[in-house]
């Protein structure tokens, strides 16, 4: 088992924790007995998440109101989990949302908050955690990326580009971290029900028409599928076999053919 087990001194941090796969990979950790530490913007969601959570499973559950765009939010989640007595044993980077549109029309300032929560937070919060967890000898890390890291994605460029970032970097720092006791796991998954679509910009009419009804997962499935796969060591979890294939055919089908095919497809570029 590369999760450590749960402790009075340790605790697992989950950013983007709110809604969606972030409360259920809160929630699956706590049915295993892990003390979390809930980090997002929206303090109400994260209240009513973490009353649910020690009602439910008897653990501790800490609440930090952050939004990781600003690094200096960032710089103080570390001082406010150590003042607790705590270690991170865990860090779950799932903070991210997406643009969508082509770029030449981008809100420029949303595509920058996009690039700073969806990659600048993931190293800067690596950066911050890992030297603790190495020189303990145990801990792991789970960064959550999307299929859509195998391949570019025409009407959502950004949001591709920092999946494939996401997906690059914990590879690297996976090997980098061999032997010290301390794992890295990316979560891949294919289209989620969630708050994410709406807020990217997706209609239900786009999300209906857009992918097979057969690649859609829960966020509660996406979850267990994530802690499993952790628990066993994974590099990268993909949840569902049509979403593997996808990630599969995406990745080494020749760009040539896959992007005007995409272009064509993506709800975004075809209003």
């Amino acid at each position: 088992m590369t999760l450590p087990a749960p402790s009075e001194t340790s605790t697992c941090l989950v950013t983007g924790a709110s809604s969606g796969i972030g409360a259920d990979l809160a929630r699956q950790l706590c049915q295993r007995g892990h003390g979390v530490t809930l980090v997002a913007r929206r303090e109400d969601r994260l209240s009513s998440l973490a009353d649910e959570l020690s009602s439910a499973y008897r653990v501790r559950v800490e609440v930090l109101v952050a939004d990781l765009t600003d690094a200096s939010a960032r710089a103080n989640l570390a001082p406010a989990i150590y003042e607790r007595g705590l270690n991170v044993e865990l860090l779950v980077n799932n903070a991210g949302f997406s643009t969508t549109g082509p770029a030449h029309r981008a809100d420029h300032e949303r595509e920058i908050s996009m690039i700073r929560t969806d990659v600048e937070a993931v190293v800067d919060l690596c950066s911050l955690f890992l030297p603790d967890m190495v020189q303990r000898g145990r801990g792991a890390v789970l960064n959550v990326a999307s299929t859509a890291a195998f391949q570019p994605l025409p009407g959502q460029a950004g949001y591709a580009a920092s999946k494939a970032f996401v997906l690059s970097y914990s590879h690297a720092i996976r090997a980098e971290l061999r032997a010290t006791g301390v794992t890295v796991t990316t979560l891949c998954p294919g289209p989620v029900r969630t708050e994410f679509a709406e807020m990217a910009g997706f209609t239900d009419g786009d999300l209906e028409g857009s992918l097979p009804k057969l690649m859609w997962q829960s966020s509660a499935q996406v979850a267990r599928a994530a802690i499993e796969g952790l628990e066993r060591g994974r590099a990268v979890v993909i949840p569902g076999i049509p979403n593997r294939i996808a990630a599969c055919l995406g990745y080494i089908t020749p760009r040539e053919i896959l992007l005007p095919i995409v272009a064509r497809q993506h709800p975004s570029l075809r209003r």
